[in-house]
């Protein structure tokens, strides 16, 4: 039985400092393929090499990866500082329409780190530069040294509105996570429900509202330890079961709006 196709959104880098690619963490590849049962598909986001349309029509969902350049301020209407960091315009210019159609369709998405941040601009919220710098925040990003497995721990606990989509999804209203952020949700765009926040108030799960699709989107990063994780796990395949749903020609019932 041929498998899902999900379009990994890919960063630019720099190998050696002068040579440019398009890549992707394998991580995210591996979360998709074992976990999601999904074929996975490095996507290079640039709107000068493919469109939105094409992307629609050559991949069954998507999942909005982590990434170090931000969503630039001016798609939210601000101007930039050097506390917004790094951008990626061509990114920008894919993921945000692409967001959009997928929710006007109900084709299945799932956002990470910078693409939950990209969620909430696509459907008009805003961010907040640094997180670190706001009264009574903690630091969330990723530690500056350690290995990928002290990075990546799990750093704190996530609350979970009770009876909502995640707290059903993964059978608790509290769940740890790790975090290796450095932006954060300053106010929610139309129709996106924080549905979980960090101890210190910053959001950490959204949906958007009456999407007729999955549209879960976390600010951490499921995609490390995805398989053994009793949070990412159960993450990942319902969004493969939304994925193989929407393959077969069929719109799944969101989960966000299951009872």
């Amino acid at each position: 039985m041929t498998r899902p196709v999900v379009g990994i959104i890919g960063n630019v880098h720099l190998i050696n400092d002068q040579y440019p690619v398009h890549a992707g963490g394998q991580m995210n590849s591996r979360a998709v393929s074992k976990v999601s049962d999904c074929v996975p598909l490095l996507i290079p986001a640039d709107p000068g090499l493919l469109s939105v349309d094409e992307l629609l029509d050559s991949c069954d969902g998507f999942v909005l990866t982590g990434g170090r350049p931000n969503v630039h301020p001016e798609e939210y209407g601000e101007e930039a500082t050097a506390a917004h960091g790094a951008f990626d315009r061509a990114r920008d210019a894919i993921v945000l329409p692409l967001v959009r159609a997928c929710v006007e369709r109900g084709q299945p998405f799932l956002g990470i780190c910078r693409g939950f941040q990209e969620v909430n601009v696509a459907m008009g919220g805003t961010l907040y530069p640094e997180i670190r710098d706001l009264p009574g925040r903690n630091n969330h990003r990723m530690p500056p040294d350690g290995t990928m497995e002290e990075k990546f721990a799990l750093r704190h606990e996530v609350t979970l509105t009770e009876g909502g989509p995640f707290a059903r999804l993964f059978g608790s209203a509290r769940v740890m996570t790790n975090t290796l952020h450095g932006q954060g949700i300053k106010a929610p765009g139309s129709r996106v429900v924080i549905d979980g926040y960090a101890p210190d108030g910053t959001p950490e799960a959204i949906y958007v509202r009456d999407a007729p699709g999955f549209t879960l989107s976390v600010q951490w990063h499921p995609e490390w330890n995805a398989a053994d994780d009793p949070v990412s796990r159960p993450l990942f395949t319902a969004f493969g079961e939304a994925c193989r749903a929407w393959a077969g020609g069929r719109k799944a019932y969101p989960l966000q709006m299951a009872g």
